[in-house]
């Protein structure tokens, strides 16, 4: 493959730290690409989102690249960081603006080599010493969960809201909260410190569309 020039992005190039707690927008585990870039266009014209992960399980690395060129110009253009779920060598190769690394995936260390400057979430579950761990292995986030049941994925941890709150008053690094997390039930991670909230089922499965998800989570984040 001829090597071509990193198209240039607008800023952020990594998730803005606010004090408002912010919308992180997981992709549904399996998309049609021809399709979803509507759809997807839709969801972040509806409301604040500070960024996209796109989380592709069982697919091969033509269709993750192909979903890449489909999706990450529609995230980069409305200003929105575009970041790869557990592949950061994708990441830096297509444009990204970095990669999310789950505790089975690539280690942070090696994650944090091939990303250079670009941005790193680590999971932590609901582990105190796995979140220092990739602090100290250069995170730019780290994200604890499942704080609810959730069908996106099997969650191997049950996350308490204290672990979130702990992190949140003693450490200056962003964390964010996952697993199940919905409009009916965000305010106490809101509550407890919460950076961002990373919905999927919330928006891609709200019964009148991902533009109501993403303004149903705004409108609870402030209603918190």
């Amino acid at each position: 493959m001829s090597k071509k020039a990193k198209p240039k992005r607008p800023e952020p190039k990594a998730i803005p730290e606010r004090e408002r707690c912010r919308v992180y927008l997981i992709s549904p585990p399996a998309l049609e690409i021809a399709t979803f870039a509507d759809t997807m266009a839709a969801a972040l014209d509806a409301g604040d989102v500070a960024a996209v992960q796109l989380r592709l399980k069982d697919v091969d690395d033509e269709a993750l690249k192909r979903a890449i060129d489909a999706l990450r110009p529609v995230v980069q253009s409305r200003g929105v960081s575009f970041l790869m779920n557990d592949r950061p060598d994708l990441a830096v190769a297509h444009g990204c603006d970095g990669a999310h690394v789950g505790q089975s995936d690539t280690p942070a260390l090696v994650a944090r080599k091939i990303l250079g400057d670009l941005t790193m979430g680590v999971t932590c579950h609901n582990s105190r010493h796995l979140a220092i761990e990739a602090a100290e292995a250069g995170a730019d986030y780290v994200a604890f969960g499942a704080f609810f049941p959730t069908t996106t994925k099997d969650a191997t941890a049950q996350a308490d809201i204290e672990t979130l709150r702990w992190w949140a008053e003693v450490m200056e690094i962003p964390v964010v909260a996952i697993g199940g997390i919905t409009a009916a039930n965000c305010a106490p991670l809101v509550q407890a410190g919460a950076d961002f909230l990373a919905v999927v089922g919330a928006v891609w499965h709200h019964p009148d569309g991902p533009a109501a998800g993403i303004r149903a989570m705004n409108a609870a984040i402030d209603a918190a």
